[in-house]
């Protein structure tokens, strides 16, 4: 059995899905963008300063002899947001915008299919699977179909609502842009897809508005990373809750809550902020990063640190497929507010090893940090049953849950 396997770049989820079909000795083919193995030419382009970006596409070197590169738009992607050409990299209309590179990517997978003998199934991601499954059907391969946030359709009802109320917060919720083609587009991949595989519970419901019949929806929840050893937590009498955002500064992440909360509880609380920016016209969003202690990027090692030396998370996303940022506060020991709408109802028993707030409820927020502030020790508590969460489910666990789960039915066919 092989599996064709294809991503435009590689974040964590991708990486450990990678590393278990190939462990499980399934992988014939990945294909993406940019793949940097250890001693390869572009290892070495890496180490140029304006070249950085390439170490995040760094792979596990026993992946190289099944790694098929088509980096022209991927390259183009990084070499325009380096330019700040944005017009490059609008995320509907660029070029070469992330759309684009899935699409170039699919594309490639498409063309490549018939030669291959024996291909079993190919595993590709919402935006870089249409031409790939419409070629699939065409050879009898299966067409398994990862789905990393929620259904488009379930998006614009619950953020239409916010949109109206919050008209100054609107241009942040770029994905009303997408336009009528690109959600057709989504709808006949699931319509194609002989199995679903979902990261959450609430990526699953979602999907009952679809308008039609779709396969079976898997939630395989992904994993955590490393847990932290030795956090120590800090005494919390007479200070500030130290509270930690990250993310996309746009109001599907529930910035604006988390915003209005910590202006009602004052001096009680502080506010690290870290992410980029959506728009640059969002007036709320400009005035009240200036009241805050805002990092645009980091490195990945350094928002872990960031996380270990804040009391609490807070992600009050409105719609999230998963939400990595909580697995990762989690692993440090830092004790995570979050929504109905994310992964946290799958992770967090509420008041446990974290707390789950009604999405969109700036008096829900509120009164859940107010609580925290007026109870220090339940920090430390959830903390220490956060790493215990975390330590139950490293990352090779999803790894060895979506190989098994591949094995069992790749070759199921849906039609």
């Amino acid at each position: 059995m092989k599996i064709l396997f294809s991503h435009p770049t590689g974040n964590a989820n991708v990486r450990a899905a990678l590393k278990g079909i190939y462990e499980a000795k399934l992988l014939g083919f990945f294909y993406t963008s940019i793949a940097c193995f250890s001693g390869s030419l572009l290892d070495i382009l890496s180490k140029i300063p304006q070249l950085t970006e390439i170490r995040r596409r760094q792979f596990d070197p026993a992946l190289a002899p099944f790694t098929k590169m088509y980096g022209f738009k991927e390259f183009g992607r990084l070499a325009a947001s380096k330019l700040g050409l944005n017009i490059l990299t609008n995320h509907v209309t660029g070029f070469f915008s992330i759309y684009s590179a899935c699409q170039y990517i699919d594309n490639k997978v498409s063309k490549a299919l018939s030669q291959y003998k024996n291909l079993e199934a190919v595993y590709a991601y919402e935006d870089g699977a249409l031409h790939s499954f419409r070629k699939a059907k065409r050879l009898n391969i299966t067409c398994l179909y990862d789905l990393p946030i929620g259904y488009w359709r379930t998006s614009r009802i619950l953020l239409e609502e916010e949109r109206n109320q919050r008209p100054d917060w609107a241009s942040t919720l770029t994905g009303f842009k997408d336009s009528t083609k690109k959600l057709e587009s989504k709808d006949e991949e699931l319509a194609l897809a002989d199995h679903i595989i979902v990261a959450s519970s609430f990526t699953k419901q979602t999907l009952n508005d679809y308008p039609g019949e779709l396969a079976a929806v898997t939630v395989i929840p992904y994993g955590f990373p490393p847990v932290v050893s030795g956090r120590i937590y800090a005494d919390l009498t007479n200070k500030p809750l130290k509270l930690l955002f990250v993310g996309g500064l746009s109001q599907r992440k529930g910035i604006a809550n988390l915003l209005e909360a910590v202006a009602l509880l004052g001096d009680a609380v502080s506010l690290t902020i870290v992410g980029h920016k959506p728009v640059e016209d969002c007036q709320p969003l400009n005035t009240a990063l200036k009241l805050h202690h805002y990092i645009p990027s980091l490195p990945h090692d350094a928002i872990l640190q960031l996380m270990r030396e804040h009391d609490v998370f807070v992600f009050p996303s409105l719609f999230e497929g998963f939400g990595l940022v909580i697995t990762e506060a989690m692993s440090q020991g830092t004790p995570v507010i979050t929504t109905d709408r994310t992964a946290g109802a799958d992770l967090i028993v509420d008041g446990e090893n974290g707390w789950l707030v009604q999405a969109g409820s700036t008096a829900s927020l509120k009164q859940c940090i107010e609580n925290l502030v007026n109870n220090t020790s339940l920090v430390a508590q959830a903390g220490k049953l956060a790493i215990e969460t975390a330590r139950e489910r490293p990352w090779d666990r999803y790894s060895k849950e979506l190989s098994s789960f591949i094995k069992q039915h790749a070759s199921i066919k849906k039609h």
